[in-house]
C-alpha cells in the first residue's frame, strides 16, 4: 500500500485517528486468551499511545506505513492487590508498506512481560 487507502472505511478496521497524511497499512493483532484470562482480564491494545479496549481474538487497525508505530497490548484487571502488575507486550514497527500480523504471547510463569510476535 503506497498511497491513500480506504482502510478507515473497511468494516472491522479501527481507523488511525491521529494526524497523519501519508500512506497507511493494515495491522492485525491476535490476542488469544489463556482460559482463566477471559474472566480476570480485559485486553487493551494501544497504537502510538492511544488505548482501545478490544475483544479477545483478532483486532485490526489502520496504521501509518511511512514511519515507526508503537504497538502495545496489556491485560487490565481490577482483581489483585494495589501493586498488581498486569501482563503487557510492546514493540515498535518500522516503516513498511505491507500489512503486518502480530500475535500477543503472555506466559504467566515468566512474569508480566510478554511479546508481540510477527506471524507469517
Amino acid at each position: 500500500m503506497t498511497g491513500p487507502t480506504d482502510l478507515a472505511s473497511t468494516p472491522g478496521v479501527i481507523p488511525y485517528v491521529d494526524a497523519h497524511t501519508g500512506p497507511r497499512r493494515l495491522l492485525t493483532v491476535e490476542i488469544p486468551h489463556l482460559g482463566h484470562t477471559v474472566r480476570a482480564y480485559a485486553p487493551i491494545a494501544s497504537i502510538d499511545g492511544r488505548q482501545y479496549v478490544v475483544s479477545w481474538g483478532s483486532v485490526s487497525f489502520e496504521i501509518p506505513a511511512d514511519r515507526n508505530v508503537h504497538v502495545s497490548v496489556h491485560l487490565h484487571t481490577n482483581s489483585g492487590s494495589d501493586y498488581a502488575i498486569t501482563p503487557f507486550a510492546s514493540t515498535v514497527l518500522p516503516p513498511h508498506p505491507a500489512p503486518v500480523r502480530l500475535v500477543a504471547q503472555f506466559v504467566p510463569s515468566h512474569g508480566p512481560e510478554g511479546a508481540l510476535i510477527p506471524v507469517g
